[in-house]
């Protein structure tokens, strides 16, 4: 009984992630709550058992937006192809140092990023790139290499730093910089599965009906961002920011 829910947050988890981003505030903590306690007990498997998920999600979304929206590949694949790698040396330091640490200075983060948006109502309105070709790859690469080292190393909020350094430093609309984050996000994606595939750290039987129905979700939340536009995917970037500000600030009093 337990799959039924896990595949309906699923679908919603890659509905949301396919626009803004944020399917694993959704996704991470159904596992837990709803996997039977033996396994929900084995942390790195419920974690790789998401990021199946998670990737067939972003890896359709990725797809799709690819052949809607016309994404700047000279830059992007240098982006994803050092999240990829800083990714992976994220999820080996993870072991070494309290990811606890990084909620404060993320939540500051994220309190500037939406309090910015709202204030900047034309922020994201308007595809106008502002660097050149060549700055261009080289911030992405720089981009690429934080915030992959930060997905592995930790994660949420990946998806919302990458749409709002799209959109402020390299002049992006909000769709646009939704499709070139959702390449990116597949590639960090790609990169822990492999680590927990490896390590046989994944629930195939739970794995493969949650990541058809990521796929299921994504391919809605992609069709209404291509058909609805800035709009759409301006409101769902507050929305999904001001959970997460709701989240690590409820984490960081409980902490205390």
């Amino acid at each position: 009984m337990e799959l039924l829910p896990l595949c309906a947050l699923a679908f919603l988890a890659g509905f949301v992630d396919s626009i803004v981003g944020g399917g694993g505030l959704i996704q991470l903590p159904a596992l837990f709550i709803f996997l039977p306690p033996g396994l929900a007990a084995s942390t790195a498997s419920v974690l790789g058992t998401n990021k199946f998920s998670a990737f067939c999600g972003t890896g359709f979304a990725a797809l799709r937006y690819a052949r809607a929206v016309q994404i700047n590949w000279a830059s992007i694949l240098p982006t994803g192809v050092a999240a990829f790698a800083f990714s992976a040396l994220g999820a080996r330091v993870v072991s070494h140092l309290a990811a606890e640490l990084v909620r404060p200075l993320l939540f500051i983060l994220l309190l500037v990023v939406a309090v910015y948006t709202v204030w900047r109502k034309d922020f994201g309105s308007l595809h106008a790139p502002r660097l050149t070709a060549r700055a261009e790859q080289m911030a992405g690469i720089v981009i690429g290499m934080a915030l992959g080292f930060y997905d592995g190393f930790f994660g949420p909020g990946t998806g919302s730093f990458l749409m709002f350094l799209f959109i402020g430093l390299f002049g992006f609309d909000f769709l646009n910089a939704s499709a070139s984050t959702k390449v990116v996000n597949a590639a960090t994606n790609l990169a822990a599965l492999l680590y927990f595939a490896w390590a046989g750290h994944i629930f195939v039987e739970y794995a493969v009906p949650m990541g058809l129905c990521n796929v299921l979700g994504a391919l809605l939340g992609t069709r209404l961002a291509i058909l609805k536009g800035n709009r759409l995917v301006r409101g769902f970037f507050l929305v999904v920011v001001g959970v997460m500000l709701l989240r690590f600030g409820w984490e960081m009093w409980a902490g205390r």
